[in-house]
């Protein structure tokens, strides 16, 4: 089984490419940049790891939808559709797939994707065991047949697999091999092109990394020789910008030297942007859930009374209707819009009496002032504090303390790495990988997760994993959902996690001159299929219009 370690990936990663980065600074391709008009930039909490075998966080999720491709895509509107494979058949049993690939597809370099490739991307991506190669640890093989097709086998029958394939980005296999790093961990194949592809890319998809900075920003142009073409007003540039302060963003805005923000802004700091001449709110209801992830295995949340205390003592309501306005009051473990959500499960709901008959059930109760909660937030996201105060004040009200903490992205995410490093409490917005209950249940509660961002509580229960196992050998798509069921009650009942709002990102962006669709998909009052992580910014399907932006600037 993969270790998949999203933290340890990265705080490894910092150590093992600082002397690189020290000395590098940045890569350019061609002359240094100069300020174009047809770009768009959206800033987001950095560090961004662009390697498709690294990279699953949120902004990573946005690099990796525009600068590489997968066999099938997942628009947020039409659903998963077929992208680099135009056709597939799938084996009674669910055991065999067989892709036919595009022809004609070019890499960034010029190079022809081939079935060779799509075999190289999932190798590699099993062999480093990081990103998102849990999703795949049941591919026992994968072939090319001939020059475009490709043949997987499973260990054992897997339901979503085609939709599993989002996240499989293909890379340039002789661009990746003729960028090896040897030594390497894995030997003979080096690093694997590890280092080569933190400031570079091997992709196929309709931009191109031009510049890279990992604390700092990613900007990448358009491929011209793109297979799916562009519309003339296709943005020609498109920057992630390494920041998320309310104040710098507001500014950014106002001096039309940002097009669109990112989704963790402080209401108020949106409604305060939505008054600039030009700049509007989109509402995007997302497949993302706003938690607080307890450590089942760091006292006192270690126990499960406890644990339950604190779930009592949150005030779900004022989160959903002050803070995270639209954004409605979690039911459970899996985002109510998503396929294979559990109806009509008793959650928890705000009841300090509740919290106190529980927390006399627990092993600390005799002894609370020496188990203080370490309750983690994160700073790139400041509406959080609110959320950790208003924690505080009604765990108070029990006996219990809370302790707040204000960390970077980069260092909580290093703090994943062992249950001992990892905060009783961590406030985190997690999505999903692709468009079914099985993925937030995966990558959230499986054991396999452990040891990344996404599951900060250890559970490592083997009821769930089995469950999860079982889930996922299902094809048959009701009797899946069922089991999917049942897991999410387990869940609810050992109370590993706080959920709190399943998130409706609001975000502010420059209606005046940039046409984004998926925003007049919305107001004009239209439904979202396939809210994954990254899929809403994907800039290829944007326009811009300088003279529009030129307008603004001259008022």
């Amino acid at each position: 089984m993969f270790e998949r370690y999203g933290g340890t990936k990265k705080a490894l990663l910092i150590l093992l490419f600082v002397v690189l980065l020290l000395q590098a600074g940045s890569i350019c391709k061609g002359q240094a940049f100069r300020p174009d008009e047809w770009i768009v930039r959206e800033p987001g909490a950095f560090p961004l790891y662009p390697d498709p075998a690294v990279g699953d966080d949120n902004i990573e999720c946005i690099a990796l939808n525009n600068v590489y491709e997968g066999l099938v895509f997942p628009d947020p509107i039409k659903g998963v559709v077929p992208h680099l494979a135009t056709e597939w058949e799938a084996e009674p049993g669910g055991q065999k797939f067989v892709f036919k690939l595009r022809e004609g597809v070019k890499f960034h370099n010029g190079d022809e994707l081939t079935a060779e490739d799509v075999v190289f991307s999932m190798e590699r991506l099993q062999t480093i065991g990081e990103g998102f190669a849990y999703l795949y640890e049941v591919v026992e093989d994968v072939k090319a047949l001939d020059k475009y097709t490709v043949e997987f086998t499973l260990s054992e029958p897997v339901g979503p697999f085609v939709e599993m394939l989002v996240r499989l980005y293909i890379v340039n296999k002789n661009q990746v091999m003729a960028n090896l790093v040897t030594p390497g961990q894995y030997g003979e194949l080096g690093d694997y092109g590890k280092r080569w592809l933190l400031m570079n890319d091997a992709g196929s998809g309709p931009y191109t990394i031009r510049e890279m900075e990992l604390e700092s920003h990613m900007l990448a142009e358009k491929f011209e020789d793109y297979w799916g073409g562009f519309h003339e007003n296709a943005p020609n540039f498109i920057k992630l910008i390494a920041t998320g302060e309310p104040v710098t963003v507001r500014t950014l805005l106002g001096r039309r030297e940002l097009e669109i923000t990112d989704m963790w802004q402080p209401m108020e700091s949106l409604m305060a942007a939505a008054r600039i001449e030009g700049v509007e709110l989109a509402y995007l209801p997302c497949a993302q859930n706003l938690q607080i992830m307890l450590n089942t295995k760091r006292a006192p949340t270690d126990d499960i009374h406890f644990r339950k205390a604190l779930a009592y003592c949150m005030d779900y309501n004022t989160v959903a209707d002050k803070m995270y306005i639209g954004s409605p009051v979690a039911q459970g473990p899996v985002i109510s819009m998503v396929a294979g959500h559990k109806k009509d499960m008793e959650v928890y709901e705000m009841d300090l009496d509740k919290a106190v008959e529980e927390l006399k059930k627990s092993k600390y109760y005799n002894q609370l002032d020496k188990y203080p909660v370490e309750l983690s937030w994160i700073a790139e996201v400041p509406e959080e504090e609110k959320i950790a105060l208003l924690l505080q004040a009604n765990a108070a009200k029990i006996g219990v303390k809370v302790e707040i903490w204000k960390k970077q992205w980069g260092h909580v995410i290093a703090d994943a790495m062992r249950p001992e490093t990892t905060a009783n409490a961590t406030i985190m917005f997690v999505g999903l990988h692709f468009p079914e209950a099985g993925s937030l249940l995966k990558s959230r509660y499986h054991s396999s997760s452990c040891g990344g961002w996404e599951q900060m509580e250890w559970l490592q229960d083997d009821e769930i994993d089995m469950l999860i196992d079982k889930a996922f050998a299902t094809v048959d798509k009701d009797e899946r959902f069922a089991i999917y069921g049942d897991i999410q009650e387990r869940l609810v009942e050992l109370c590993p996690t706080l959920w709190l709002v399943d998130h409706a990102e609001v975000r502010a962006y420059q209606e005046g001159y940039l046409d984004w669709p998926l925003a007049n998909h919305m107001k004009a009052g239209g439904e979202i299929l396939c809210p994954l992580m990254g899929s809403f910014d994907y800039f290829r399907d944007m326009k811009v219009f300088p003279e529009k932006r030129a307008a603004l600037l001259g008022k």
